[in-house]
């Protein structure tokens, strides 16, 4: 299906006009011509596909395909010279993710329609269950950071971006939805320590946290029962947890969580699920930088998000872009909080 499209949206000799020679080769020529060649092959659309659910690193992607890393290097290279993917440093590392869109408004048509037809294929259970094998990895070493560093969760978010900081501002946008103890339910992902869900307790007639490490849950739970807290279901697992599957909320707040999930973009799918219609999702985090020593000092995965990412992955989960707030610091770091409707 998918060669069958590009073959009718790829001129062919026939169709070219009469004065076409060889000269003709311009940059919009050799733009398509590397399109093609990117698209013609399927270890290639493979990998496009694996790209449109998160970012990967050039092992993760060894490790998925089965490949080496020379071939898996010169399969990206191609992807890249195309405009198809896009790279960034992590630390020492560089990740690869498929590009949102071309930067050829010629070819971003024939890119779209690509990423569509991509995405309507089926890939292989063995692809699939790499991919799982490659989160699972990053999730087990999220959660042993913070089963090791409960203790000392406040003075390393601290180093970051204290929650004085951008704590007043959350709650702020958030309150312009949710002022008052009605019938509304929220869900709180990480709720750390517990401090925010003392702001949403008074808000909203019941509230659900949900955290994958334990220590940090208890430490939450400690905190809501000192503070008489009476409405407030604590439970253990990530945002795919079975516990989650008979529950329905109006809100959900992720509070600088997303750096350290596995797959930021699944987030946002997991929690459309649960969301009612017209529910909002109020996710702080930190916009991108280039400080990677967070990653040993604070089990950091990612190194914060460029503003359009967030944008990106919220409407492809069916969410439209409300209103956002953005916060610097002096130490360099910048915080975003984002408001996303559920459509």
């Amino acid at each position: 299906m998918l060669l069958e499209f590009l073959a009718m949206n790829t001129p062919t000799k026939t169709q070219i006009s009469p004065q076409y020679s060889a000269d003709t080769n311009t940059t919009d020529a050799l733009a398509l011509l590397a399109f093609c060649k990117a698209s013609a092959d399927q270890l290639r659309l493979d990998i496009l596909w694996v790209l449109s659910k998160d970012s990967y690193g050039v092992l993760e992607l060894c490790s998925i395909f089965d490949c080496k890393q020379s071939g898996m290097s010169h399969h990206l290279k191609i992807l890249a010279s195309a405009g198809l993917v896009t790279t960034r440093r992590e630390g020492n590392s560089i990740f690869y993710r498929r590009a949102h869109r071309s930067s050829d408004d010629g070819l971003n048509e024939l890119q779209q329609a690509l990423h569509h037809a991509i995405d309507q294929q089926s890939i292989s259970t063995d692809i699939l269950q790499k991919v799982d094998a490659v989160q699972q990895e990053r999730a087990a070493s999220s959660r042993l950071f913070f089963t090791e560093n409960a203790d000392k969760f406040r003075q390393q978010q601290e180093q970051i971006a204290a929650y004085e900081l951008y704590g007043p501002n959350a709650i702020e946008l958030l309150g312009r939805s949710y002022n008052s103890n009605n019938k509304h339910k929220v869900l709180e992902v990480g709720p750390g320590e517990g401090a925010f869900l003392a702001e949403l307790a008074p808000r909203f007639q019941h509230v659900y946290a949900l955290d994958n490490s334990k220590p940090m849950l208890d430490k939450a739970a400690q905190l809501a029962e000192q503070n008489s807290l009476t409405n407030i279901s604590f439970i253990q697992g990530d945002t795919k947890a079975e516990q989650l599957q008979d529950i329905h909320v109006d809100c959900v707040v992720v509070n600088m969580v997303l750096h350290h999930t596995p797959s930021p973009a699944e987030i946002f799918s997991d929690l459309a699920k649960i969301l009612n219609k017209d529910g909002q999702l109020f996710v702080t985090d930190l916009c991108s930088h280039d400080q990677s020593w967070v990653r040993e000092s604070c089990g950091d995965l990612w190194l914060g998000f460029e503003p359009e990412d967030l944008t990106h992955w919220a409407a492809v989960a069916g969410f439209k872009t409300g209103e956002s707030i953005y916060l610097a610091q002096r130490n360099g770091f910048q915080v975003q909080i984002r408001q996303f409707i559920k459509i």
